[in-house]
């Protein structure tokens, strides 16, 4: 029986795997409580990084390996749809100054901008996989990974081809700030985005994202963003949005008319605005991240509002160096119910299923025959004692060949 090691370190088994005496295997498939199609006592056979057999653990089929998991919950791994990983630089102190009452407007961004470009690209290589691995080591197996830091044509290129090493999802937010050097001609600076910018950064990137938000002076009004995201999808990228953080904005107005997969925070929402995201619930995403209203001491957005009016939601991190300095998706997922009104199923759908809607993947955030074996395992006999638990690192990734975050 032989097997190889994973670029990332984690064994990749070789042939067929039984994964049997799963308490609870939440499979997401869309049946059952909010979607999640729970199966008790419960079996998977893993065979070459696919699902090949769901079903009961007593009935599970013959295989190279049986691992028997004693009780243990199963679960899809968690898709984080939103992290900004690629950057150098500490803001410790710019969070204690928060902690005491000083208000977050983006001005932080410029401080990781100007140690992300000094950094050399072995250092961000370095400190990107090991973002990574941190969210591996909790459960996370797709991750979508946004440029940001560099806001030069050098630097937002270099920045998407690291991220692109390590997924497939990656994000080109050359509109995430405007750099304190181009404050003085703005137009200038859009033009750069969507021209020599984009194409430079179009090869490396599946997305486009821009901060819309007019309620901050250092990111972009309405018709600045709407230029930049036609552009990009000009370009051939596809859509996401930053809106609805820092109060009532054209964010997600704007999102819904491009068809963007999705807005992210929707922390200030008006009723025209959830009226808009229910009309577009099959194409956008609400994609909230609790963890950003945590570390700012701002208001969460009412989830329990969005959900009962049928809007889509996803969850996510947000990992960033400024508002969100944590990979942890069942840290987000005890808060989306604690904070935001969400039952425990629903957050757990939301982090899954819901997030890999905010990718437009149909292949990740479920656990299906034929599908990948991106599967996470808790210290714990249910999903609920992710949010029971907070805090506790129950989740890990079970060890497959099927590793969507290094693809």
């Amino acid at each position: 029986m032989t097997s190889t090691v994973h670029a990332h370190g984690a064994p990749e088994p070789t042939g067929s795997t039984a994964y049997v005496g799963i308490g609870e295997l939440v499979t997401c498939d869309g049946t059952g409580e909010v979607g999640l199609g729970m199966r008790r006592d419960a079996a998977v056979v893993v065979e070459d990084g696919l699902v090949a057999w769901v079903g009961e653990s007593a009935d599970a089929p013959a295989a190279d390996r049986r691992v028997d998991l004693e009780g243990r919950a199963v679960l899809p791994g968690f898709v984080d749809s939103h992290s900004h990983l690629v950057f150098d630089g500490d803001r410790a102190a710019e969070f204690a100054a928060r902690m005491t009452g000083e208000r977050y407007d983006g001005g932080g961004i410029g401080v990781s901008v100007a140690a992300t470009r000094a950094a050399s690209d072995e250092r961000l290589r370095e400190l990107v996989a090991a973002r990574v691995a941190e969210m591996r080591a909790q459960g996370t197996t797709t991750v979508e990974i946004k440029s940001g830091y560099g806001l030069t044509v050098e630097d937002e290129a270099r920045a998407l081809r690291i991220a692109r090493e390590l997924t497939p999802e990656t994000t080109f937010l050359g509109a995430h700030v405007v750099p304190e050097e181009a404050r003085g001609d703005r137009t200038a600076y859009v033009d750069l985005v969507t021209g020599p910018m984009l194409e430079a950064c179009a090869p490396y990137a599946r997305w486009a994202d821009v901060f819309c938000e007019p309620n901050s002076p250092h990111a972009f009004t309405e018709d600045e963003s709407r230029a930049i995201l036609l552009a990009a999808r000009d370009a051939g990228l596809e859509l996401r949005v930053h809106g609805n953080q820092l109060g009532p904005g054209p964010g997600v107005q704007l999102a819904v008319e491009l068809g963007a997969a999705s807005v992210d925070h929707c922390t200030y929402l008006s009723d025209a605005d959830v009226d808009a995201l229910v009309q577009a619930a099959d194409t956008t995403c609400a994609t909230l991240l609790p963890g950003v209203e945590f570390s700012t001491r701002s208001p969460y957005p009412d989830a329990r509002a969005l959900l009962d009016a049928g809007v889509s939601v996803a969850l996510a991190t947000d990992c960033n160096p400024g508002t969100c300095y944590s990979d942890s998706m069942p840290f987000v997922i005890a808060l989306a119910v604690r904070e935001m009104g969400m039952t425990p199923s629903e957050a757990v759908y939301a982090a899954t299923a819901g997030s890999a809607k905010a990718l437009r993947r149909g292949d990740v955030g479920r656990v299906a025959v034929g599908g990948p074996a991106d599967l996470a395992v808790l210290e714990a006999p249910s999903h609920l004692h992710l949010a029971y638990r907070a805090g506790v690192p129950i989740a890990r990734t079970l060890a497959t060949a099927a590793d969507r975050t290094g693809e």
